[in-house]
Parts: C-alpha cells; structure tokens; sequence
C-alpha cells in the first residue's frame, strides 16, 4: 500500500512536518521470498515507528534473515542493522563493529558479526555520553545524542543460545541505537527538542538532495 501523506513528527506539545512524499509501508512479520527484497527503510516510513515483537523461538527463517541484514549492513557501510530498517517487525538486530576499527598497527580489525535475538538492556551506567551518530535509515544527516556510558545487553544468539553482552564505547553506543529501533525510536526522538529541529531541518534538505543509506554528512 502506497500513503501519500504529510508525516508529523511529535515531541512534547509540538508539531513538526518534515517531509512531503510517496510514504511506502511494508512492515511485516514474515519475509516473503517471493514479494519482499531485501532493502533498507528510510525515515519517514511508518515502518520505523512501529514495536517490534519478539522473535519466536526456534524460527528457522531467522538465521537467514540475519545474514540478508548483515550483507544489506556491510554492503552500505553501517555497524548496526535492526530488522524494521528492512520492513521487518521482529525483535532481531545485526552488529558488527570491528571492521571500521584498526589494531595497535593501524591494521583494520576482521568482520565479527553478532546476531542479537530479542535483546534486553539489563543493566547500564549511570553517566550519560552526548555523541554524533548517523543512521542508515536517515541518510546524509549525523545527530548529537546522550546515551549511557556501557551497557549490559541479554539476549539470544543464532542458534537461540542465551549470550550477554557488556558493551561501552562505540559497541555500547551501537547496541543502544539498534535496540532503539526495535521499538520505534529513532535518533529524532532520542535528541533533544532543539537539535531535533535541526536535524529535521537537515535531513528534509539531505533528502531533497538525493542522500542513499550509508551517506552521512
């Protein structure tokens, strides 16, 4: 079903409307073979704004699904890929972090993929860290956000095996931003109100200028 709309973005009693256009909305519980391709969902398809339900155990399509997100996330140059920037509502994430990161030698890191399966945040540090993040779902912009210091994520790897993860840095960062995702949360509503307007501002004219996933300004 094709929506052409004028999509508002709300934040406490404000309205803002940012962009103008054909608004696509597939979201799914399933990826049909035979009617869903694989690509990433760009801001402001309904389709980021959704919750996402949790993976049921045992799903025997999930493994799959992960390694399409994980060739779809390197193939455009992003960390992180959350199952509804492909028009997926489930609660599965793909990372990895190493690749864009060099050892003591100035030597780039090897692929370490992580498939995360229904990931919670258990525990997390009191200090906050205001940082600029991009995202492959709104290209051609980055945004200054706060997130916690570390975290600690449960969740269940590929093969449904249960795994935590204790992550700071750019790996902390990244597993918050996807798990951000899983319930509809994007880096507009996770900026504060100004830089929210600022960021809107930028991506309506990112957009106008053709900006693809992977391009960050």
């Amino acid at each position: 079903m094709v929506l052409h709309l004028l999509l508002p973005f709300a934040f406490e009693n404000e309205l803002i409307y940012a962009l103008y256009g054909s608004i696509c909305y597939t979201g799914t519980n399933q990826l049909s073979e035979s009617r869903h391709i694989m690509h990433i969902y760009t801001s402001p398809d309904p389709v980021l704004r959704e919750v996402c339900e949790p993976v049921e155990i045992g799903d025997k399509t999930i493994k799959r699904t992960a390694k399409q997100m994980l060739k779809e996330m390197y193939k455009t140059n992003g960390i992180g890929l959350a199952a509804p920037q492909v028009g997926l509502l489930k609660r599965l994430v793909v990372i990895d972090t190493t690749y864009v990161e060099e050892d003591e030698d100035g030597r780039p890191l090897k692929k370490n993929p992580l498939v995360l399966i229904n990931p919670v945040i258990v525990e997390h540090s009191e200090e906050k860290i205001d940082s600029n993040e991009g995202c492959l779902s709104l290209p051609g912009i980055s945004v200054d956000v706060k997130r916690w210091a570390w975290v600690k994520v449960k969740c269940l790897d590929e093969n449904y095996n249960e795994i935590e993860y204790m992550g700071d840095g750019l790996f902390g960062r990244c597993m918050q931003h996807e798990l951000d995702h899983l319930d509809g949360i994007t880096l507009f509503e996770r900026a504060d109100p100004m830089t929210r307007i600022k960021a809107l501002e930028a991506y309506k004219l990112a957009v106008e200028n053709g900006a693809r996933p992977g391009e960050v300004q």
